[in-house]
């Protein structure tokens, strides 16, 4: 083997080497820092992942059924741990939460013919694929004739939280009927239901403050001053808060860790490489050398 063998293999190791730092250094750049202290502000991502692909079902009521009392209750099948939200002629009517498969809300019809959908939902609020529209009719036999439009509740929030002991405000918007308006909330924690008393429709902020973590069925039932009566179902939750110091530790710190000591690997291993083929190089050309001073003049 010559001379220029183990030089090239020298060179080859350094640049090895060089390579396994570059590639640690770069890694270790992209790494999120752990999560801020105290007192300090940082920002938080998502990782996205793909949107409900199983639509849910409606199995009550049927197709062409008729009715002259609210509410009704809207019943089907689902994926588990999905939010489930039912719109009437497009418009958001109740919500509920699938569990073991199914869910089951109490809802109000529009008078006439109501083309019922449900829809599911994600943890990231992603829309699944549409149920099967079912048609059904309300025939408000009470009012008609003319009078007051219908009394109707909404919201633009399906679903609501915050942490345990954390004020919970959320927004319903009063449609139609006669003022002034009651509202009785049943917050689903077996705490007394709240009361109130609008003087106008429109956007009003009901609040709670739920002690325990879970998710809750919220029931809001209205009154306008003719006696019209109108109900929606909603979805509560009371955040089961991750403490910043535990996503460190099962999150940002323990991965920094585990890659740093990946990446420093291949380049421990190198070292001893690297050293070994330049102390053999250096050997040749001290041999080499000697060999040369040895031989005769007259070679």
């Amino acid at each position: 083997m010559s001379k220029q063998f183990w030089t090239r293999l020298g060179l080859m190791g350094a640049a090895l080497v060089a390579g396994v730092l570059l590639l640690t250094t770069s890694a270790s750049a992209n790494i999120p820092p752990p999560g801020p202290a105290s007192g300090s502000s940082g920002l938080q991502g998502t990782v996205k992942t793909p949107a409900p692909k199983d639509a849910a079902t409606i199995t009550t009521p049927t197709n062409g059924q008729s009715f002259g009392k609210m509410p009704i209750t809207v019943a089907g099948l689902c994926t588990s741990g999905l939010l489930v939200k039912v719109f009437s002629n497009n418009v958001f009517v109740g919500s509920a939460q699938c569990n073991n498969g199914s869910y089951s809300m109490q809802v109000t019809l529009f008078d006439g013919t109501n083309e019922l959908v449900a829809r599911i939902f994600d943890a990231l609020d992603q829309p699944g694929p549409d149920s099967a529209t079912v048609t059904v009719t309300y025939n408000n036999s009470q009012f008609a004739g003319g009078g007051a439009p219908q009394f109707t509740l909404s919201s633009l929030y399906a679903l609501r939280g915050a942490n345990p002991n954390e004020q919970l405000n959320w927004p319903i918007i009063i449609n139609g009927g006669t003022a002034p308006y009651a509202l009785s909330v049943d917050w689903g924690d077996g705490k007394a239901a709240t009361l109130y008393s609008e003087p106008f429709a429109g956007n009003v902020i009901i609040n709670h403050t739920y002690n325990s973590a879970g998710t809750y069925v919220v029931i809001v039932k209205g009154t306008d001053k003719d006696g019209q009566t109108a109900f929606l179902q909603l979805v509560g939750q009371a955040n089961g808060a991750v403490t910043q110091s535990s996503t460190k530790a099962n999150g940002k710190e323990s991965t920094v860790i585990t890659i740093t000591k990946v990446l420093w690997i291949p380049a421990a291993l190198c070292i001893p490489l690297i050293a070994v083929s330049f102390w053999l190089g250096r050997r040749y050309e001290l041999a080499a050398l000697r060999r040369h001073l040895e031989r005769p003049e007259d070679d």
